[in-house]
C-alpha cells in the first residue's frame, strides 16, 4: 500500500513539474528554476520510496523489466538534480521526467516472469549498480542531445525565442553532452568488465544478445568520442551517434528482458 501511494504521489508531482516545463516552452517563458527543481526533488523522494518497495520484496531482490526501468529513470532524475547545481542540465528534465513517470506507472501496473534473487552476490550487485549508473548517465546524454538538437534547429531557423535567451550557449550545451558521454562510457566499461568477470556461461545464462548489443553500443560511443576529438564531430552528427548508441544499449538490456520475461514468460 505504501509503495502504491508513494508511486502515485511521485507520478502526480512529475505531471505537475512536466506540465510547467511544457507550458513554459510553449509560451517561451521557462518555468522558474527553483520551483522546478524543488518539485522534481519532491517527486524523486517519493519515487525512491516506491522503487525500494518494488525492488526489495519478501522473496528477494526483484530485477524485473519494469522495476529496473523505473530504477534507471530515478537514477537519471537524481543525477540531473545533483549536477544541475554546477551544470545547465535542468532543461533535460523535460525529457527525463515523462520517462520516469511512464516507467513508474509501468512498474505498478505490469509485472514480468523474473524470479527474485534471494541473496544477491556482492560482485553481481556491483555489476548491477555500475550498469544502472551507466544507463542513467547515458540516458542523460540522450536528453542533453535532444535539447541541444532542438536549440540548434531554433538557431538555424533564426527563431529568437525567449526560452533560447535563458538557455546556455550552444557550445556549452555540446560540451556538457560530451562530458556526460565520457562519464557514461567509463561506467559502461566498468559494468561490462564486471559482467564478464561474473559470467560463467554466455549461452546458458541467455545473455549472448545482451553481450553483443552492449559491446556494439560501447563501440558506437567510443567512435563518437574519437570522432569528436580527432575529427571535430558535433551538431547533428554527434546527436545521431548518441541516439544510435543508446538505442543499442536499451535493446541490449531491456529488449532482452522484454523477450525473455514478458513475451516468452521465462
Amino acid at each position: 500500500m505504501i509503495t502504491a501511494l508513494t508511486a502515485i504521489a511521485a507520478i502526480g508531482i512529475y505531471l505537475v513539474a512536466s506540465g510547467m516545463q511544457v507550458v513554459g516552452l510553449y509560451r517561451r517563458e521557462p518555468a522558474p528554476r527553483p520551483l522546478l527543481l524543488a518539485l522534481t526533488g519532491a517527486a524523486a523522494i517519493a519515487h525512491a520510496f516506491a522503487v525500494s518497495g518494488l525492488l526489495i520484496t519478501p522473496e528477494g531482490l526483484n530485477l524485473g523489466l519494469f522495476r529496473v526501468a523505473t530504477l534507471v529513470a530515478l537514477a537519471s532524475v537524481l543525477l540531473i538534480l545533483a549536477l544541475a547545481i554546477s551544470r545547465p542540465l535542468e532543461n533535460m528534465l523535460v525529457v527525463v521526467m515523462p520517462l520516469a513517470l511512464l516507467t513508474l506507472l509501468g512498474a505498478l501496473l505490469f509485472d514480468s516472469a523474473f524470479e527474485p534473487i534471494p541473496a544477491p552476490d556482492p560482485g553481481f550487485a556491483a555489476h548491477v549498480i555500475l550498469a544502472i549508473l551507466a544507463y542513467a548517465v547515458l540516458a542523460m546524454a540522450v536528453g542533453q542531445a535532444l535539447v541541444t538538437g532542438w536549440q540548434e534547429r531554433q538557431l538555424r531557423q533564426r527563431r529568437a525565442a525567449a526560452v533560447l535567451g535563458n538557455m546556455p550557449p550552444l557550445q556549452t550545451m555540446e560540451r556538457v553532452l560530451f562530458e556526460l558521454l565520457w562519464v557514461g562510457l567509463v561506467l559502461l566499461t566498468l559494468a561490462m568488465g564486471t559482467g564478464f568477470y561474473f559470467l560463467d556461461n554466455l549461452f546458458e545464462q541467455r545473455v549472448v544478445h545482451h553481450t553483443v548489443l552492449s559491446m556494439s553500443s560501447w563501440m558506437v560511443f567510443a567512435v563518437l568520442l574519437w570522432g569528436r576529438y580527432r575529427l571535430g564531430w558535433r551538431g547533428r552528427t554527434a546527436i545521431r551517434w548518441t541516439l544510435a548508441g543508446f538505442v543499442l544499449l536499451m535493446l541490449a538490456y531491456f529488449g532482452s528482458k522484454l523477450v525473455i520475461e514478458v513475451i516468452l514468460g521465462a
